[in-house]
């Protein structure tokens, strides 16, 4: 289940079989940005502006969820 949600066209996954710290995929097209979801940070990649305040936004408002789903598809991360 690697794609938790699509807002706007930009794909939002978490996939199993991770590595720490916990983190979001956002795919917009050709660009791909690693996101903490605790922090918000970006971890590696790029988003075009527009696209990453989308993601930002999305972040804050589900980040408790995106938590879990993570620890839930790696959980020997827990």
């Amino acid at each position: 289940m690697p794609t938790v949600d699509n807002i706007y066209g930009i794909k939002i996954n978490i996939y199993n079989g991770e590595h720490r710290p916990p983190h979001i995929h956002a795919v917009y097209n050709e660009f791909e940005v690693l996101i903490l979801i605790e922090s918000k940070e970006i971890y590696a990649g790029n988003l075009p502006g527009k696209q990453m305040k989308t993601v930002r936004r999305w972040l804050s408002d589900n980040s408790e969820w995106a938590i879990k789903v993570f620890y839930e598809l790696n959980p020997h991360l827990i």
